[in-house]
């Protein structure tokens, strides 16, 4: 109903930042598989229905060792999974182990294919799983990209504990919490290899393979970035966890000038 609305005010000539196209163009964990081979990209499949994953995952599973499955549309880690084989032994079944990434959630030992009949929810029109490998680095934090359209405004990196086992002392200890998002300007110099690669590489690409103008770009988005393997001299590489588009809220102090110029610019 929102989605309708907004285009209907659009096409009336009022100007909607996060058009309800645009963001099932970019605001989608699909964005992960269509831009896979751009710098920001790794090793990612889709499954569109219940019959491609059941038949595909396991096979991808059991050659390329750990993955993270995400569902389409959702947040706060609803739907996006750790899933890795374990050694159990259980007659001839597959087990594996799974970790849910909603906070509060603590690793289950079931049958693959017990785990894939809970995912077939996921499946919902419109609905498909995304599938990556799960990054080594993940302890390492996470790196959220603002942007203001084009451009960067901003860094957000935080200690996540989403994925990550929690400590012996259970899921609602202190250790399990995430740590602050500690916010940086677009000038910070340990990102500014991330913001040139978003400015002037990563972004024009998306746009232009996803068919979305600059001037279609939401005034305000994020990225979120995992760090990836180094490269042979140490430098770190980036693998694109999700785009935000349509809740956007937590953004750097220096954000909202920035924000506010771009809007009168737009007008």
């Amino acid at each position: 109903m929102l989605d309708t609305l907004l285009r209907d005010v659009a096409a009336r000539g009022p100007w909607v930042s996060a058009h309800p196209d645009v963001i099932l163009k970019m605001g989608t964990k699909e964005v992960l598989h269509r831009t896979r081979h751009l710098g920001w990209g790794t090793d990612t499949h889709i499954y569109r229905t219940v019959r491609a994953f059941r038949e595909e995952f396991p096979d991808q599973l059991r050659v390329a060792g750990p993955r993270v499955l995400k569902q389409n549309r959702g947040n706060a880690g609803q739907g996006v999974w750790k899933v890795e084989k374990t050694n159990a032994a259980h007659d001839d079944t597959t087990m594996v182990r799974v970790l849910h990434a909603e906070r509060g959630s603590v690793p289950q030992d079931l049958s693959l294919s017990e785990f894939m009949a809970r995912c077939e929810v996921y499946f919902t029109p419109g609905g498909c799983i995304v599938d990556q490998p799960f990054q080594s680095r993940l302890p390492d934090g996470m790196i959220r990209c603002y942007m203001g359209g084009d451009r960067v405004i901003g860094f957000g990196h935080q200690f996540i504990k989403a994925l990550i086992p929690p400590p012996p002392e259970g899921p609602d200890a202190e250790a399990a919490q995430p740590g602050p998002r500690i916010m940086h300007p677009a000038s910070a110099a340990p990102f500014q290899a991330l913001r040139k690669n978003m400015e002037t590489e990563w972004t024009p690409q998306m746009t232009e393979l996803l068919g979305i103008s600059v001037g279609a770009l939401p005034i305000i988005w994020d990225a979120d970035f995992l760090y990836g393997p180094r490269t042979p001299s140490g430098e770190d590489t980036y693998v694109l966890c999700e785009i935000n588009v349509s809740s956007v809220f937590a953004i750097p102090e220096q954000a909202p000038a920035e924000i506010a110029r771009l809007v009168g610019a737009r007008l």
